[in-house]
């Protein structure tokens, strides 16, 4: 049995791709252990996209090669040392050979473009063989049962000039979509009752097939039509939708087909929720211009355009403030668009100096703790719109996904209602009775925080 102590940081695509490794080396039987100390293989899929994740990968690196040199040091089967993985967006931005200099400890490099081959590397390393084939198998899900994510795409083909994902990452190269619905119909299967589709850009999906060739299927509409026929799925969730991506054809389709919305805010009918998760970046045009960002610059057009359709819909983005060149008055533009269009959820990101960015040379760089003070300004107007938001939910009965028990409290859950995503959105703390992981129930909301829900199940 081998022994495996696996960290995923970053996005939920970089916990894909350790679901997919993971589950190709499955044919050996894996173990998952909770250190790096009784592993036999230490897996750390890193972010290397802004500069805080850089370091927080480093640490984790450091941290797992202390906790294997502490350890018995004998490996499974006592004849070798454990093995040290390292993988993802890191290796990919710097190069397996610089940082084999500054971390010698590691003893496999795995970058992003050699994901096919990352079961190989690691058996090599190990010492065992693994099937090629099951590079294709089946994935160790890490997810709660309730849901799973479905990576349709991998790189980006846009050129913002403060991202560094297409030099990590590369073009855009979509997954043909019967290896999607294969993929999708065994986490239904396996018991997943929401599919979350993640990708840089999930708007862009089949458009280096043409978008309607056969592999493609129609793009993210032929995806998504395709998804909703396969029986068991409870919610259908689209991350990543790109502004420029939101045309008139998708969105005829997604007002053909999402979930309708009624007066207490509860979305019923289908599968696909309303939920849009679109990165604007910032709202005044001059900055937008800067940062490259390929749509119109008037973003009320966008958010319009998504809530003359679907007018209940549940709008969340990321904002980015300090970009270089942006005004106190580009600020206050972007603030009061916040305190108008009340996202039902809001991410909000300091601006970081990337090397290898357009914006790293840019003039007008932004004061570092400006750039700060003003995300902290709108995530506290966040905060009072979000809490007015759901005080509304007081006394509404909605239906929660369970994702999990919360530990600390017996006999309480935390799942998500339909405007919630996993990881990156508020929660519902659940009690009642038939309550458990995977299931969805129909509650009833007792009270309204910040940022969550408390509920209790009919």
């Amino acid at each position: 049995m081998l022994k495996v102590y696996a960290v995923s940081l970053g996005c939920p695509k970089n916990r894909v791709d350790t679901e997919v490794l993971l589950g190709a080396l499955s044919g050996a039987g894996v173990e998952p252990v909770e250190s790096a100390g009784e592993a036999d293989l230490t897996l750390i899929n890193t972010c290397g996209f802004i500069r805080p994740a850089v370091e927080e990968s480093v640490r984790a690196v450091l941290d797992a090669a202390d906790a294997i040199a502490e350890g018995d040091g004998r490996g499974r089967d006592g004849a070798r040392r454990p093995v040290l993985a390292v993988a993802g967006c890191l290796v990919s931005r710097y190069g397996a050979a610089e940082l084999a200099r500054e971390l010698p400890e590691v003893d496999v490099w795995l970058a992003t473009d050699e994901l096919a081959v990352w079961p190989e590397r690691i058996a090599k390393a190990l010492g065992a063989t693994v099937d090629a084939k099951a590079a294709i198998g089946p994935r160790a899900v890490s997810t709660p049962p309730s849901y799973a994510y479905l990576k349709i795409a991998e790189g980006c083909a846009h050129d913002c000039a403060f991202c560094t994902i297409p030099s990590i990452r590369g073009p855009l190269r979509s997954a043909p979509q019967q290896v999607l619905l294969d993929e999708a119909r065994a986490l239904l299967d396996g018991g997943a009752r929401e599919l979350v589709l993640v990708a840089q850009d999930s708007t862009a999906y089949g458009d280096d097939f043409g978008g309607t060739g056969p592999d493609a299927g129609g793009g993210l509409v032929g995806l998504a039509e395709g998804l909703l026929a396969l029986d068991g799925l409870a919610r259908l969730r689209l991350m990543y939708l790109y502004p420029a991506g939101l045309s008139g054809r998708f969105m005829d389709f997604l007002a053909a087909n999402c979930a309708r919305v009624d007066a207490v805010g509860e979305a019923t009918g289908s599968p696909l929720l309303p939920y849009f998760d679109v990165p604007l970046q910032h709202a005044h045009p001059k900055v937008l211009a800067r940062m490259g960002r390929p749509f119109a610059r008037d973003v009320r057009k966008v958010v319009e355009r998504i809530r003359g359709r679907l007018p209940g819909a549940a709008l969340r983005t990321t904002l980015i403030t300090g970009f270089p060149g942006e005004t106190d008055e580009h600020f206050r533009a972007l603030a009061e668009f916040v305190r108008e269009t009340r996202f039902a959820h809001l991410g909000v990101f300091a601006y970081e100096r990337e090397e290898g960015t357009p914006a790293h040379d840019m003039e007008g760089q932004v004061e570092r703790a400006v750039a700060e003070a003003r995300r902290d300004e709108l995530m506290a107007l966040q905060a009072e719109i979000s809490a007015e938001r759901l005080a509304a939910y007081e006394g509404a009965r909605i239906e929660v996904l369970v994702d999990a028990e919360q530990g600390e409290w017996p006999g309480l859950f935390v799942g998500r209602a339909w405007f919630q995503a996993p990881e990156v959105d508020g929660i519902v703390y659940v009690s009642g009775e038939e309550v458990e992981p995977g299931r969805l129930v129909a509650c009833t909301v007792e009270e309204a925080k910040t940022y969550d829900l408390v509920a209790l199940a009919e």
